[in-house]
């Protein structure tokens, strides 16, 4: 039997999933073409860019695996919140405005591996196809993380059986994005960004107000778990944190740098001049998002003492004992839009993957954009079957699998992208070494361990990335001389131009 409080939250769930289907359905009658399914016309201004992109970046990781990690680990989990603020900043300083810039110039490229083809003339598809296999291998195993965190929040929240769970939260995003593409995505992210960070401010106040002031809730903090207020030392078993440890966590801020949902939102900005705003939104959501994740898994460790069997539902578990059942049924739902506002832009950029760089490129160059759109939404169809079926263990971790593909991502693409914006010499060959060299090297790590093995793999796998580019781009033909001077005269046309005027001198070269 379903009790009231229950009645009170799926209620407030049913009106969340409904609202999001009509803007699915909004956006759908806004999309004209594949450009508008995939990059929404490059038409979203810089609020809702920057909400996007962190909402999509940080998804139900920051709502159940960050909080988790620090309920167990204390302040040590720190580092990584310090590693991924420094990478979303660097990030939109580094690549921002001039992915903008560079992907309108090579041919107004929708997706990565289409930019990087056009900018480096890669006519033989090499580098375009395993850019896209990387980015759909990773992708599986990220879509899945949301889909595991939707599968454990409706499992704690209704005691749905964890499958049913996850084929429900599943059925939401596809839903949407089927139809609406990127500018359903975005405008949900935008609503779930502002979800996410109010009830990121909202349960550590409430708890500390709760368990008597500051002062009070880290005393009981401290007297639950030894350690736990001690950012050098690993709270779960007692231990100082190694420096394996402390750049391991630190190294999270590294794959902020090859997340294709990320830079798409760097792509579909309206306007190049508009990002320095966005920068500062987006940067400061994350920051606050981080604040309030760490301080809910500490500050967890005062309401629950004796520990939990599953530390990552530690968020689910304070806003149940904490919040009567209608804001519950709020906040919770904040869960649910974390972990759709990811996995969404996952599904999107894995259908325009499949339909642009494979479908478009190798079967059929003379595509139609309605062919395009329909090939595009049976993707989203078909890489969502395939990550049901990977979430389907209620055992796997959230954490896990984000790390994985985040690390995957980071290593294969940060490098040869940044690259791309700043080394004219680079060729295809350096650029294709550094995606292969970057991916394989975090599929290898990843399954060793003990020693400089127990290093995140992100690490190993940027480093070595880099230097395959460097290596190989050296040892092979500069590229087309042409090629080489239309890029790197690039930043001298951006200087003094808004997006809109430097489309039009694009346009003309």
């Amino acid at each position: 039997m379903i009790d009231a409080s229950q009645s009170v939250v799926i209620g407030t769930f049913l009106v969340y999933f409904l609202v999001m289907f009509i803007i699915g359905i909004v956006a759908y009658r806004r999309s004209s073409d594949f450009s508008d399914y995939v990059l929404g016309g490059r038409t979203l201004g810089p609020f809702a860019t920057a909400l996007s992109s962190g909402a999509s970046e940080m998804s139900g990781w920051l709502l159940i695996a960050m909080p988790g990690a620090a309920f167990l680990m204390g302040m040590s989990s720190f580092w990584i919140a310090a590693g991924l603020l420094a990478g979303t900043l660097i990030n939109w300083l580094v690549v921002a405005r001039r992915l903008r810039v560079y992907s309108f110039i090579a041919n107004n490229s929708l997706t990565i591996p289409e930019y990087l083809a056009e900018r480096f003339q890669d006519r033989a598809l090499v580098l375009r196809l395993v850019a896209a296999a990387f980015i759909i291998t990773f992708y599986l195993f990220y879509t899945s993380s949301g889909l595991v965190a939707g599968g454990k929040l409706l499992n704690t929240v209704f005691g749905l059986d964890y499958t049913l769970a996850v084929l429900i939260g599943a059925l939401a995003v596809v839903s949407y994005t089927f139809f609406g593409g990127y500018l359903a995505v975005s405008w949900t992210d935008v609503i779930q960004g502002m979800m996410m960070i109010l009830t990121l401010v909202i349960v550590p106040i409430v708890a500390i107000h709760e368990l008597g002031g500051v002062s009070e809730t880290f005393s009981a903090v401290s007297a639950a778990k030894a350690g736990m207020l001690d950012a050098f030392r690993d709270a779960s078993n007692g231990e100082l944190l190694t420096w394996v440890a402390i750049v391991s966590s630190l190294a999270w801020g590294l794959g902020y740098f090859g997340q294709p949902h990320s830079l798409a939102r760097f792509a579909g900005i309206n306007d190049a001049k508009n990002i320095p705003m966005a920068r500062a939104i987006a940067v400061s959501w994350t920051g606050i998002g981080l604040v309030g994740a760490l301080l809910i898994g500490i500050i967890g460790n005062a309401y629950f003492p004796e520990g939990l069997d599953d530390h990552e539902r530690i968020f689910m578990f304070m806003i149940d004992i904490m919040f009567n059942p209608l804001v519950a049924g709020v906040l919770l739902t904040t869960v649910l839009a974390a972990v759709m506002s990811t996995a969404d832009s996952q599904l999107l950029i894995c259908s325009s993957t499949i339909a642009d760089d494979i479908y478009k490129a190798v079967f059929r160059r003379d595509a139609t954009q309605g062919e395009l759109v329909f090939v595009g939404r049976l993707a989203v169809l078909g890489v969502s079957v395939v990550a049901v079926l990977l979430a389907l263990s209620p055992e796997s971790n959230v954490l896990g699998l984000v790390s994985y593909a985040w690390a995957g991502f980071g290593a294969a693409f940060g490098p040869t992208l940044i690259a791309s914006l700043y080394w004219s010499r680079l060729n295809q060959w350096g650029a294709l070494a550094g995606i292969i060299a970057g991916g394989l090297t975090v599929v290898v790590w990843a399954q060793l361990s003990g020693g400089i093995f127990d290093v995140y793999e992100i690490v190993p796998g940027f480093v070595l990335s880099v230097l395959a580019i460097i290596v190989v781009t050296l040892v092979t033909p500069a590229p087309n001389t042409s090629v080489q001077c239309q890029f790197a005269s690039m930043l001298d046309e951006m200087r003094g131009r808004t997006g809109s005027k430097l489309e039009e001198v694009a346009g003309q070269d």
